[in-house]
C-alpha cells in the first residue's frame, strides 16, 4: 500500500496527527513552527502560537486539550483562545512536549524531550482530573504512546533507543507492573516514532527515516506496511467516517535538500478500522 498526499502545506516537523470523532476533522502540528493545522469544508485552517505545541486530545466538540513546551491547555477551536490546565516542565526552557495521546480512562499521556534531543532529558507524564503525574523518566525522544482496545495495556517508545515498550494498566489506567519490550528495532535499523492501535489490536508505527508506517500484531509480529512519500514519517491517526483512513504526518527536519514530498500530510485507506479517540476528562 502507498499513501497519497492529503494536504500540501509543508511542515518542518509535522507531528501529532489527531482525528476529532465528534467534528469528523483531522488536526496536526508543525512543532518547530509552533502551528496547529487542520481543514474543513471551508478550506485549510491554521493557528499560530507563541510556543511549540505537539499533541492533542478532545474535551468536547469545540474544545481540544493541547500539549505545549510549558504544559497542557484548553483550546477553543472557534476563537483560538487557550487557557492553561497544568504546567509541565514550564520552568525548564531546555525541554518541550512531544508525542501524546488520550487513554481510554479519560487521562492524557504526554512525553517531553530536550529541544536538541539530549539523551535522557525527557519523561512521560499522565494528566488526570487536573493532576500531572510523572510515570517514566530518562527518556530521550518519547513516542508511540497508544493503548490497547480494552484499555489494559499502554505502549510507548524511546526513538533514540529504537525500542517500543508495553506495560499493563490497572482499572484506572495506571501502570501496574514493569514495562517489557514489545518491539526491538535495533537490528533492523528502524526508529519508532508515533503510533496508534486499531480495533483488532494491531499497532501502526510511523518509522522516522524509513518512509513508512508498519503494522505489528499484538504479539509483535510484523504484518504489513504503508509506504509514505515523506521520508520522515512521524505520526499516524485513524479517521474518516468509518475510521479506516490513516492520516500520516511527515517532516522536513534533518533533510538537507527536501523535495516537494517532504513534510506533508498523507492519507491511506487501510484494511482495518481504527478506534475513536477517547474524551479527556478536564
Amino acid at each position: 500500500m502507498t499513501a497519497t498526499i492529503c494536504d500540501t502545506r509543508p511542515c518542518e516537523l509535522g507531528e501529532g496527527a489527531f482525528w476529532h470523532p465528534e467534528r469528523q476533522q483531522v488536526f496536526w502540528f508543525d512543532i518547530l513552527s509552533a502551528r496547529l493545522l487542520s481543514f474543513d469544508a471551508t478550506g485549510p485552517l491554521a493557528w499560530q502560537f507563541d510556543e511549540m505545541h505537539s499533541a492533542a486530545g478532545w474535551i468536547d466538540r469545540d474544545t481540544l486539550l493541547l500539549a505545549s513546551e510549558t504544559g497542557l491547555w484548553r483550546f477553543d477551536i472557534g476563537s483560538g483562545q487557550r487557557a492553561r490546565l497544568a504546567e509541565i516542565e514550564a520552568e525548564d526552557d531546555r525541554t518541550r512536549s512531544n508525542d501524546g495521546r488520550a487513554d481510554p480512562h479519560g487521562g492524557f499521556w504526554i512525553g517531553t524531550m530536550g529541544k536538541h534531543a539530549e539523551p535522557g532529558a525527557g519523561a512521560i507524564y499522565r494528566y488526570l482530573d487536573g493532576k500531572v503525574t510523572r510515570l517514566y523518566d530518562s527518556i530521550s525522544i518519547p513516542n508511540a504512546i497508544c493503548f490497547s482496545p480494552d484499555g489494559r495495556t499502554a505502549h510507548f517508545a524511546d526513538t533514540r533507543r529504537q525500542i517500543v515498550w508495553r506495560v499493563e494498566l490497572d482499572a484506572d489506567g495506571w501502570p501496574c507492573g514493569e514495562r517489557e519490550v514489545f518491539l526491538d528495532l535495533r537490528a533492523q535499523g528502524l526508529f519508532p516514532d508515533g503510533a496508534v492501535i486499531d480495533a483488532e489490536g494491531g499497532l501502526w508505527n510511523a518509522q522516522w527515516g524509513a518512509g513508512r508506517v508498519a503494522r505489528y500484531l499484538p504479539d509483535g509480529q510484523f504484518d504489513r506496511e504503508i509506504l509514505v512519500g515523506g521520508r520522515h514519517s512521524s505520526c499516524p491517526a485513524f479517521g474518516g467516517p468509518d475510521l479506516r483512513r490513516l492520516y500520516i504526518t511527515t517532516a522536513r527536519e534533518g533533510i538537507e535538500h527536501p523535495d516537494a514530498a517532504q513534510g506533508l500530510l498523507y492519507q491511506a485507506d487501510g484494511p482495518v478500522a481504527g478506534l475513536a479517540e477517547p474524551r479527556v476528562r478536564a
